[in-house]
């Protein structure tokens, strides 16, 4: 157990939505635990403790729970399982369930072939029985015989189901009405329905296998082994059991396993499972590399930085794994709405069944109960309590599959309602690389001259500004001919160089020495120089602003962003000049980060009631700021450990512009999420009124459930795919 206190558990085998519904809401009644949320879409279980010393009751009451409500479903822990996301959609034989599951493409296929085989046996006897004129000994054993065949399996479960107190479910409610009709007389009606039902399940098992897969795919960057070097051999392992500073090997074609350095060979990287970037990158002795990332062509020899569990591969996985934890506020609706809406339909139906024929003259008690039996057929919520999480995951999965990842669907949910995007300068609209961007020196000596005096004196220093300087001039000095170096501190540094005393600092170490000196308005750190108490010109070291900050800024306004605001420590010229360039809306300069945590309250405080304000920062200077905005988004940077810990949404590859992408994934999710639930509903409504009019059927009041469900999944597929 580890020493934090959340646990992680697989339910293997675990296929009902509306049985995961059950559970999580058992678990969390439990009295050690803070708060579940189990994701039907990968199996897992999250849970916080409140005590970590009752993890031992914890578990056993868990798989009691389970055993309960889902008897055949196995419950481990997670680092018990060599299990990857793929293999999610996998089941326990016996699932009490009754979906479509197996554990390999061959048993699946020898399953579907079984259940096939069985439909058509079924609809063969109900055929015969419908259309050959037999003797009614004969045919109503026919019509049972195939009903039997079709929805036995139902049967048997509905009974165990209700036997463990789990009543309100599909299983009951399809064993009610076809039982019903049977009761009634409508022995054709009850066995097609049955039938019918069966067939749609299948296909909506189908459905959602396939979008398990589909999400699989899209996360599908979990390296399978490490080629351990060992002497002189290479021995396969799992990456679990690469240690810290163990030197491995990648072939091409090989994903690497985990971050680390490479040590010998040169190769091309796919990084875009991480990043989203098309164009593989170049790699050479002493570039980093991440888990993750797929040799292209070269023979790789990497000294290992980072076990897996500490990898970029393991981290993003865990988080977008996880990402259910923090569900949407539209999620916890449909879940709270589901719990009451069967039970109160189901009372409807028996209310249906009884009253009419009762208080009004002439009414039979065979047609209302038919009526009631199609009330109690469409109202089970399978499409929202399996399409709805499905839709959020969805999108979740897509956007890591752009190098965004978006820690929890209430985020994803959020997105949606920005009207206040607030910016940090350095290391987000630009590079955060100080470069020597102009030199200008004084009639009496030349560019090259400055430089080289600016180097002199700086090559002491360990100041970024100091080291563009020095990577500006590019050449060796020579240590031995400076002497008297003297720093003044927040000014500059005075040096002497072959009886020449060289100044290198801001205006105040000019004022200082009583120096007359050029003043600029260009964008950038000015480092004056001074040679001998003469000025002798200017170096400007500005940070460049990255290619699609001005892109970034225009697509978020066209996108309905009402205010653009960028927070800065740097000067106000400098701040000012940025602003005007990128067409921000304000500028705020000159602030101390706690100074930067006021303004973003401040900032807050001017938006409207339903908007979200987003910080955009790097993540590792801006944590207070990240935590009080209402998301914070981390330009996270390849590896950054800081980042993908600190922020809500975190940006792989340092780009603006993704930002942009992240709301349009969170628009597109959005229109899918609520298509499903106004077509489910909508469907549902009218189906019931049909149905207490007499205006439905049977067959339609299955399309109304089990139909649904299946275009309703079939549509939260789409959310995985990429804007």
């Amino acid at each position: 157990m580890e020493s934090n206190s959340k646990v992680e558990l697989v339910l293997e085998g675990l296929c009902c939505s509306n049985c995961a519904m059950k559970i999580e809401k058992r678990v969390n009644d439990l009295n050690e635990v803070s708060s579940a949320t189990l994701n039907f879409a990968t199996q897992g279980l999250v849970i916080e403790l409140i005590n970590q010393e009752t993890y031992t009751d914890l578990l056993q009451k868990v798989k009691q729970i389970v055993k309960e409500i889902e008897p055949d479903v196995i419950v481990k822990e997670k680092k018990q399982v060599v299990k990857r996301l793929d293999n999610a959609d996998e089941c326990e034989d016996g699932c009490s369930c009754g979906h479509s599951h197996t554990d390999n493409d061959g048993e699946e296929s020898s399953s579907m072939k079984k259940k096939v085989l069985l439909f058509i046996v079924s609809a063969a006897l109900l055929l015969i029985a419908q259309v050959l004129k037999l003797p009614i000994w004969v045919e109503i054993p026919l019509y049972f015989i195939s009903y039997i065949i079709a929805g036995g399996e139902v049967l048997l479960r509905a009974v165990k189901n209700i036997a463990r107190g789990e009543i309100f479910d599909e299983n009951f409610l399809m064993a009610i009405a076809t039982v019903g009709a049977f009761a009634i007389g409508e022995y054709p009606e009850g066995v097609a329905v049955m039938l019918f039902y069966q067939i749609g399940e299948m296909f909506q098992d189908m459905a959602v296998n396939r979008s398990r897969r589909s999400i699989a795919d899209l996360m599908d960057i979990r390296p399978d082994y490490a080629n351990l070097k060992v002497g002189n051999e290479t021995k396969k392992v799992s990456p679990e059991e690469v240690k810290l500073g163990d030197v491995i090997v990648v072939k091409p074609g090989e994903k690497v396993p985990m971050d680390g350095k490479v040590i010998e060979g040169t190769s091309m990287v796919d990084t875009k499972a991480l990043t989203g970037e098309s164009v593989p990158r170049d790699v050479e002795p002493g570039a980093d590399v991440l888990g993750g990332f797929i040799n292209k062509n070269g023979l790789l020899t990497i000294e290992v930085l980072k076990e897996y569990g500490d990898s970029t591969v393991s981290k993003i996985l865990d988080l977008v794994q996880n990402a259910s934890s923090r569900k949407a506020p539209t999620e916890n609706f449909i879940t709270k709405f589901a719990r009451y809406y069967t039970p109160i339909v189901t009372i409807s139906a028996l209310l249906l069944a009884v009253i009419p024929p009762i208080i009004l003259p002439g009414e039979q008690f065979s047609e209302w109960i038919y009526r009631a039996l199609i009330f109690l057929v469409i109202s089970c919520p399978c499409a929202l309590v399996v399409s709805i999480p499905l839709g959020f995951f969805g999108g979740i999965g897509g956007a890591s599959k752009q190098g965004i990842l978006i820690k929890g669907s209430n985020y994803l949910e959020a997105l949606n309602n920005v009207d206040t995007v607030v910016f940090d300068k350095t290391g987000t609209l630009t590079k955060g690389v100080f470069e020597v961007t102009e030199i200008k020196p004084e009639e009496s000596i030349t560019k090259d001259e400055l430089l080289e005096f600016a180097a002199f004196a700086e090559c002491f220093s360990n100041h970024p500004i100091a080291k563009s300087i020095l990577k500006a001039y590019g050449k060796e000095i020579d240590n031995s001919i400076i002497e008297n170096v003297e720093e003044v501190s927040g000014k500059g540094i005075k040096v002497k160089v072959n009886d020449k005393q060289i100044f290198a600092g801001n205006f105040k170490l000019m004022q200082e020495e009583n120096i007359s000196y050029s003043s600029t308005d260009s964008i950038g750190t000015v480092v004056h120089v001074a040679i001998n108490n003469s000025y002798a010109g200017y170096i400007i070291i500005s940070d460049e602003m990255k290619e699609d900050s001005g892109v970034a800024v225009k697509a978020l306004k066209a996108a309905g962003v009402k205010k653009i605001v960028m927070l800065t420590g740097d000067s106000k010229a400098v701040g000012e000049k940025v602003g005007e360039e990128l067409g921000l809306d304000q500028v705020y300069t000159e602030l101390l980060p706690d100074q930067k945590v006021e303004k973003l309250e401040w900032l807050e405080s001017e938006k409207s009631t339903k908007g979200k304000l987003i910080f955009v920062g790097d993540g590792i200077n801006d944590a207070p700021v990240l935590a009080r905005a209402d998301v914070g988004v981390a330009m996270g940077g390849l590896g950054s450990d800081a980042a993908i810990e600190a922020a809500d949404v975190v940006l792989m590859t340092d780009e603006p512009k993704k930002l942009v992408s992240a709301l349009k994934i969170a628009k597109k999710t959005r229109q899918i999420v609520w298509q499903n639930i106004i077509f489910a509903l909508a469907v549902k409504l009218l189906f019931l009124s049909f149905g207490a009019f007499g205006l439905a059927n049977m067959w339609e009041a299955v399309f109304a459930d089990v139909g649904v469900t299946l275009i309703a999944v079939l549509n939260a597929m789409r959310a995985m795919k990429s804007v």
